[in-house]
């Protein structure tokens, strides 16, 4: 008799572990923003590659192309002066431009890093300079032949943060310009 209540314990015991640790972990759905390519001439693939390298970085942040009549919340233009971009981070309802320039492709710096880095301004990262290579946020200071477009862990870390949760807090409207 005695071994019969000890096993009922044991197995309700064990029960109530699996279903301790069977309960999925709540998270919250990641923050969807748009941006609008539509004037980024040239450049939208180079966009579009941006917005994928920290779609694969991230978690609590999706960067996504508007559909036509949505309204975005990064706007993208092509232009001829130093790439810049205001300073985030951006929630959903507001709006931050990023300026594509030419001129530092002119001068060979590559395009989908140049994209990365303007986004990573948008979702609130400062530029890091000077910096390596492996930093996405050194911007110009990575070197012409700096091809990297992935944040670093760091990096990653901070917009993790400036997206957890339910924060309400938009950027601070600074417009920063990657001129070296």
């Amino acid at each position: 008799m005695l071994h019969r209540k000890t096993a009922r314990i044991l197995i309700g015991a064990g029960a109530l572990a699996l279903s301790v640790t069977a309960a999925p972990a709540a998270h919250a759905a990641p923050t969807t923003l748009y941006y609008d390519d539509s004037l980024a001439a040239e450049f939208k693939s180079a966009v579009a590659a941006g917005a994928a390298a920290w779609n694969s970085s991230v978690q609590n942040v999706r960067l996504v192309k508007a559909p036509a009549g949505r309204r975005a919340e990064i706007q993208i233009i092509a232009d001829d002066g130093w790439p810049r971009a205001t300073l985030g981070p951006i929630r959903p309802g507001g709006r931050v431009t990023v300026w594509f320039g030419r001129q530092a492709v002119a001068e060979g710096y590559n395009t989908t890093r140049i994209a990365a880095h303007e986004l990573g301004h948008s979702l609130g990262l400062p530029d890091r300079k000077p910096g390596p290579c492996s930093s996405l946020m050194s911007g110009s200071t990575g070197g012409v032949s700096c091809t990297n477009a992935l944040p670093n862990t760091s990096e990653r870390a901070a917009v993790e943060r400036n997206y957890a949760g339910t924060a309400v807090t938009t950027g601070t409207g600074r417009i920063l310009v990657d001129a070296p």
